[in-house]
């Protein structure tokens, strides 16, 4: 049996997110013209659109990434801590921060904030999937590719217990009683 089996639905199929994904990087790539950015993501999630859209970026760039734990102490809070840093400074330089999702956009806000200190020329964020509704920190969003309904979705570098990430669409999971 194929994961793709246990989709409930097909919210994105893989055309749908692709021609979304070229718009952003056609975008991105007029915006940051002789810019130079570096483009940041936050591991594992954002694996599989960060290298889709950077396959539509048109410019000069370079790539690093981070990777965070989170500690949940209460509903909608915790404490974030960096566990994979960048590998180059980010001073002066352009930065576009790429996130899969932001849902409360409490780890954005403490990224951003951390980011910030390093002195870059400027961040921007672009993210893949938004859920506003959800949103308890204020973070800017420069570019937006989908928002998203309020419904546990998998696929596309967004997981349940670790599984689904690699399903080149977004979907609702069948109903199961093993997870």
């Amino acid at each position: 049996m194929s994961i793709r089996d246990e989709l409930q639905q097909i919210l994105y199929d893989e055309a749908t997110l692709h021609a979304r994904i070229a718009e952003l990087g056609a975008q991105i790539s007029r915006d940051y013209a002789d810019l130079n950015p570096v483009v940041v993501g936050v591991l594992n999630g954002v694996v599989i659109f960060i290298a889709d859209l950077l396959r539509e970026l048109t410019i000069p760039l370079t790539v690093d990434f981070m990777a965070i734990s989170q500690y949940q102490s209460g509903a909608g809070s915790g404490s974030v801590q960096i566990t994979k840093d960048l590998d180059n400074s980010i001073t002066g330089r352009h930065v576009l921060f790429v996130e899969d999702v932001i849902d409360t956009g409490l780890s954005l806000n403490y990224l951003l904030r951390t980011l910030q200190t390093r002195q870059p020329a400027s961040i921007k964020v672009c993210v893949l999937f938004d859920r506003p509704y959800r949103r308890l920190a204020n973070v800017p969003i420069a570019y937006q590719g989908f928002e998203l309904p309020d419904l546990w979705v998998v696929g596309y570098g967004l997981d349940s217990q670790g599984h689904y990430r690699n399903l080149p669409v977004v979907g609702t999971l069948k109903p199961r009683n093993d997870f």
